[in-house]
């Protein structure tokens, strides 16, 4: 995928993200059909984390965070309950192979909508086309009840469009920086920093930043030890989650 590319998709949220999709992007982007009541699963005492996702959301930095969250049980026992919640449950891709001004990615079916998507006490977002209204407004008010609201990469440029950054501290990917602080100049762009703690809300910088972000969480909300431990099972060698900049 081309760095112009790259950027219409990740940062517009709209009609030239669309475009980089191709057909079959566009199509399950533009269904929207809402889903069918669903029962609120049994999260069996585990913390849910509710993964917000969109057409041409980008592997790495959802999945890097998935899974720390998935690893961090205690041997024997997962710690989060993870889903994934959009505009629908129709199918929508990831980014992946861009040829023939087509994208061909990962294919899936989010879990829920945001009309029926249980509350979650960890929302994730990472880069993504599609920054819907529905989307946005889901964002706003499930944040009301979370502890922790994570964005990964240009999932920043998301979360500022529900206004939950607006005098806080923030990070995105290096390549956006400029246009970030242009869109959202209520927001102090943090330009040195593999993530930035606001509290409870929590920006990381691009791609396996995530992994950092999310590795924090894991010491807030479990301790230093089990991320030691999560770190350890997923032979991980960065050290970016141990520093920070915070607010």
């Amino acid at each position: 995928m081309t760095r112009i590319d790259r950027r219409a998709l990740l940062t517009t949220g709209g009609a030239l993200g669309v475009a980089a999709l191709g057909i079959a992007g566009a199509k399950a982007m533009s269904a929207l059909r809402p889903a069918t009541a669903t029962t609120a699963p049994d999260f069996g005492g585990r913390i849910p984390v509710a993964f917000v996702m969109g057409p041409g959301s980008t592997m790495i930095d959802f999945a890097g965070p998935w899974e720390v969250f998935q690893d961090a049980g205690d041997g024997e026992n997962q710690a989060f309950y993870l889903y994934t919640v959009s505009d629908s449950t129709d199918e929508i891709m990831t980014t992946g192979n861009f040829l023939n001004d087509k994208m061909n990615g990962l294919r899936f079916r989010p879990d829920f909508s945001f009309a029926d998507a249980p509350q979650p006490r960890v929302i994730m977002m990472g880069a993504q086309g599609g920054h819907t209204d529905a989307k946005i407004d889901w964002i706003r008010k499930a944040s009301g009840k979370a502890d922790y609201v994570f964005s990964n990469c240009t999932g920043a440029f998301l979360l500022a469009k529900t206004g939950l950054l607006d005098g806080l501290q923030a990070t995105t990917h290096h390549d956006f920086f400029d246009g970030f602080e242009k869109q959202f100049p209520k927001v102090k762009l943090v330009r040195d920093a593999r993530y930035v703690d606001n509290g409870k809300i929590i920006t990381s910088g691009g791609l396996t930043s995530g992994i950092d972000g999310a590795l924090h969480i894991v010491e807030r909300m479990l301790g230093r030890d089990r991320a030691e431990r999560t770190i350890a099972y997923m032979e991980y060698s960065g050290e970016g989650w141990r520093t920070r900049a915070r607010a």
